[in-house]
């Protein structure tokens, strides 16, 4: 390393210690990993976009009911006028230009309504209609006081019946989404938490590191001068304190990057001063691998998922079976119409009327295209069937595996924390007998990598525990430890009537 990098990690290392010395005057924020949690959930923009992809469930779902309450709908033109030259066809067939004026009004009240198990729709309606003939100077009324129809396909892919089958799975589907959205953002922001705690950890050993060294340097210059140690080893201490002076100037850098980024994900203001808290309330309770399935099949959308997909297989397949034959449509109405010089004798001796017409489409020669997409269908559901049933099992597994890998976290943490203290209880040895001459400075930097290294390999153990754990609840949906199911309102929801 030149001379000139030197100095300019040690002005970088001087510029950012001067700018977390101006943040310092700010109070500092101590967070726990559940502070991060509940702010990463209550105010990140990720729960933010969550709530709104639920809330647009939410309606969509009460768009599907409600169009199968009855209807009730006024429609009207208001006014219609209308003044130009039409030619007219005369009786013996020659065609005259005729000057026409008209000023008309009509309204229709209907009320309808669908049958979803049938796929019929009825309707009730009374429609009136006023025409005023502006070049013959008379107005007259035409209306249906009371009419009621019926449309009923028959042999007909029924879109009604299977919406009713899957629109309240895709609506619960989004229901267990949104809470394991939230528990996926829980853990998302626990990795941030601990990326963050790890460059902090570094950041304060590298401080650490710095002192020790300028120390060691200090011890050195004067037993340099009563020529008690080479050259050599005068060199490589002082070269130890420019390494510590790198090491710290890369540290705040990372420091610096971890700071927005996680203030950035859990909606926090980037002028605020945080801490973070080492999360040792590590509680390593039992988890039965039975009942975690039970609680991920229940309480996981994957199993609706599964649902579904098996259901829009059968309607697919049913739709592609119905368009290969006869299909019928059959619509019928009886009600009552009159015509009169005012409105009260519309309503008064009206005449009944009815109507029947049945329409039918027969597929005659397509050239094998019905059959063949029949046959796409049926080799689409048992593609799905079977998908359905390699997912069902690969879901099984990752939570049977889950719970494997929790039970095995105890033993790792004991590990690591002994480790961790075994550590720094030999580098503090190793500094003293470095400082007293005992050891070369050689041997310490390897005390010091050995402390770095076991620090770092706890921090990391921690964070292996409690990511297993948010990814527990993540898959279960469930709190093992409150031993009951996790739930989330939605405040976008609050006050809503369902």
């Amino acid at each position: 390393m030149t001379v000139k990098k030197m100095l300019l990690s040690i002005g970088y290392s001087c510029l950012f210690s001067f700018i977390f010395a101006q943040q310092s005057i700010k109070p500092k924020l101590k967070l726990s990993l559940q502070n991060v949690v509940d702010l990463a959930i209550s105010q990140s923009s990720s729960i933010k976009y969550e709530q709104n992809r639920y809330e647009n469930y939410y309606w969509r779902y009460k768009n599907h009911q409600a169009q199968y309450r009855p209807q009730l709908v006024l429609t009207g033109n208001l006014p219609n006028f209308e003044q130009s030259t039409r030619p007219i066809t005369q009786n013996d067939g020659s065609v005259q230009f005729r000057k026409i004026g008209r000023f008309q009004n009509s309204a229709e009240l209907s009320l309808n309504q669908s049958i979803p198990q049938t796929g019929t729709k009825i309707y009730a309606q009374s429609t009136l209609f006023r025409n005023e003939d502006l070049e013959q100077n008379y107005v007259n009324f035409q209306g249906n006081p009371f009419v009621i129809g019926i449309t009923q396909p028959i042999f007909a892919y029924n879109w009604m019946k299977w919406s009713r089958k899957t629109e309240p799975l895709v609506y619960t589907e989004a229901q267990k989404n949104y809470i394991e959205s939230i528990e996926e953002i829980s853990r998302n922001a626990t990795r941030r938490f601990f990326n963050y705690l790890s460059v902090q950890t570094n950041y304060k050993l590298a401080e650490n590191n710095l002192k020790n060294s300028k120390d060691n340097l200090r011890i050195a210059d004067t037993k340099f001068k009563l020529g008690t140690i080479s050259e050599n080893d005068f060199s490589r201490i002082r070269l130890s304190v420019l390494t510590a002076q790198k090491s710290l100037s890369q540290a705040t850098m990372d420091l610096k990057n971890a700071d927005f980024e996680l203030k950035k994900y859990i909606g926090l203001e980037q002028s605020s001063n945080i801490e973070l808290l080492m999360p040792l309330n590590m509680f390593l309770f039992e988890v039965d691998a039975q009942k975690a399935l039970e609680e991920a099949l229940a309480n996981r959308k994957e199993t609706t998922q599964y649902e579904r997909r098996l259901i829009e297989a059968d309607r697919n397949l049913t739709q592609a079976k119905k368009n290969n034959g006869l299909a019928a449509t059959l619509r019928a109405t009886y009600g009552t119409s009159n015509i009169s010089d005012d409105i009260p004798g519309v309503y008064s001796n009206t005449a009944d009327q009815k109507s029947v017409k049945l329409s039918l489409a027969i597929p005659i020669l397509d050239w094998g295209k019905s059959s063949s997409n029949v046959k796409l269908a049926e080799s689409k559901r048992d593609l799905v069937v079977f998908d359905v049933q390699q997912d069902r099992e690969n879901f099984e597994r990752t939570v049977i595996v889950q719970v494997e890998q929790f039970a095995l976290l105890k033993e790792q943490l004991d590990i690591a924390e002994e480790a961790d203290k075994v550590a720094s209880n030999g580098y503090l040895i190793a500094l003293k007998k470095f400082q007293n001459g005992e050891i070369s400075i050689t041997d310490l930097n390897i005390s010091l990598s050995e402390r770095d290294k076991a620090t770092q390999d706890y921090i990391r153990s921690i964070q292996a525990y409690w990511t297993a754990y948010y990814r527990l609840r993540e898959l279960t949906l469930y709190d093992f430890e409150k031993d009951q199911k996790i739930v989330y309102d939605n405040p976008l929801l609050n006050g809503i009537k369902n």
